[in-house]
């Protein structure tokens, strides 16, 4: 299996998590402008930015595949992440970019090598769930090919108005769909 642990796109070079990303990564995640659509999951502390990237460094290390750091080609900076996190028995596809990123297709672009690397590593669903409000990602699943695989409310959501929306690369078994809903 090739190295997937540095790939470049186009425009993007993707590399595995390390402790040094921690910085960047918060500031990405504490800015409340990446945070509209659910509010309450803005890091306020740098040791939530440190152990979500120890949770990626580990599927790296034990699986062979999680979230990769987004940077530009030719460029040191962090722009966000993206890539399939490991899960029980599915693959959780997640993007997350700093708000002078947004709407330049950069999600979209970084999140097409982490469906094809997800089933060469582990040939189980990829799943992508957001809220329905969330139109920039419903536009990534939507032009990556995901199908719409469940609507609902979204029971761990502050907002009990929130619609949680499921999407993933096949159809999803009832108990593989209520596994990315728990």
């Amino acid at each position: 299996m090739d190295d997937l642990r540095h790939l470049t796109t186009e425009r993007l070079r993707l590399d595995i998590p390390t402790a040094d990303d921690v910085d960047e990564m918060h500031a990405i995640y504490s800015d409340p402008r990446v945070w509209t659509h659910f509010p309450s999951l803005r890091h306020t502390e740098s040791a939530r930015t440190r152990s979500m990237l120890d949770v990626w460094i580990a599927a790296w290390r034990d699986v062979g595949l999680g979230p990769w750091i987004v940077r530009a080609r030719g460029d040191d900076t962090v722009l966000g992440h993206a890539g399939c996190s490991p899960r029980d028995g599915w693959w959780n596809l997640g993007y997350r970019f700093a708000a002078e990123a947004h709407g330049q297709g950069l999600a979209t672009e970084a999140s097409r090598p982490a469906l094809a690397a997800a089933v060469r590593v582990r040939d189980v669903p990829v799943v992508a769930y957001l809220l329905e409000h969330n139109h920039a990602s419903r536009r990534v699943a939507d032009k990556l090919g995901l199908a719409l695989q469940h609507r609902g409310p979204d029971s761990d959501n502050p907002d009990p108005a929130a619609v949680r929306l499921v999407y993933a690369d096949r159809p999803l078994t009832p108990e593989q769909r209520a596994a990315t809903l728990a």
